[in-house]
């Protein structure tokens, strides 16, 4: 295999690399939102099944939850999704969803009481209060550990190997073991290493831009 030919073939998983991460982002962040307020439901029957709902899949492996996704609609209900980047994303979207369900969670309850009161008290609607008093605090505080769940989806993706997804990882898997050229990992390692290093970048920049906002 020439040069020109591995770097072809890294650039194809490299591209679906980059749609298996910003398609899973896209939907995640949004479905996030959904678990959050599930989660903080007062029905408690609503409450109860989203903590089940999120321990099943925070204690199951990201890699098992593709291959059950892909695999067991066919098996049980004759349904078998027919494309695997659909699958994989998929499983990575609500995966992250409720990892993201739990930070959101997490940086809405840590607001301080005190500034609900203060709203209230100024005559602020329900929408008002939520988006100028509760949300920006909240955005600050979500920002870092958010930040570290974009980086590991931006590592997970090449878990889409395992349905044979062609992400960069499994492309540059098969140039080594059937050509025997290594440096095509050191290729993937850069990889790795510019795209987590632009999200660090842009997650500062967004937590510069709330930096007015106290603790």
């Amino acid at each position: 295999m020439s040069f020109i030919e591995a770097n072809l073939r890294l650039l194809d998983g490299f591209a679906t690399t980059v749609i298996l991460f910003f398609s899973s982002l896209i939907i995640a962040i949004p479905l996030g939102a959904l678990v959050c307020r599930l989660r903080l439901s007062k029905i408690k029957a609503i409450e109860n099944i989203m903590r089940f709902f999120i321990w099943a899949i925070r204690g199951t492996p990201l890699m098992l939850q593709i291959i059950v996704i892909f695999y067991v609609p066919g098996i049980l209900f004759n349904v078998r999704i027919e494309s695997r980047m659909a699958a994989a994303i998929i499983a990575f979207a609500i995966n992250y969803a409720v990892y993201f369900g739990e930070i959101y969670r997490a940086g809405y309850t840590s607001v301080s009481r005190g500034q609900r009161d203060a709203a209230t008290s100024l005559g602020l609607s329900g929408k008002e209060t939520f988006f100028k008093i509760l949300l920006p605090p909240t955005v600050k505080k979500i920002i870092p550990p958010m930040t570290n769940e974009t980086i590991s989806l931006v590592k997970d993706t090449a878990l889409a190997r395992v349905i044979s997804v062609g992400e960069i990882i499994y492309e540059a898997q098969k140039i080594v073991s059937t050509h025997a050229i290594i440096w095509v990992l050191l290729y993937t390692g850069v990889f790795y290493l510019l795209f987590n290093g632009l999200v660090s970048l842009i997650s500062g920049k967004i937590e510069k831009r709330l930096s007015y906002y106290g603790e």
